[in-house]
């Protein structure tokens, strides 16, 4: 039996204000994906879209879907 998880990834706020537009940090992304996968999850599918933040500035964001083995 599987089970499944679903993650909004994004950049802070923050940095979307200071710069009109943030995109994802392949680096700590990289990070977040390897710490689910030492906690047994593999990605499914993901998909990326721009999110709007405020009124003038947007953000990068993934949608991430998780699958690991049910305990």
């Amino acid at each position: 039996m599987k089970e499944y998880k679903v993650i909004i990834y994004q950049e802070s706020l923050l940095s979307s204000v200071l710069l009109g537009s943030a995109k994802v940090d392949p680096i700590k992304f990289t990070e977040f994906l390897n710490r689910h996968a030492s906690l047994g999850w593999r990605v499914v599918t993901m998909e990326k879209e721009m999110r709007r933040a405020l009124l003038f500035s947007s953000r990068e964001a993934y949608i991430v879907i998780l699958e690991r083995e049910a305990n």
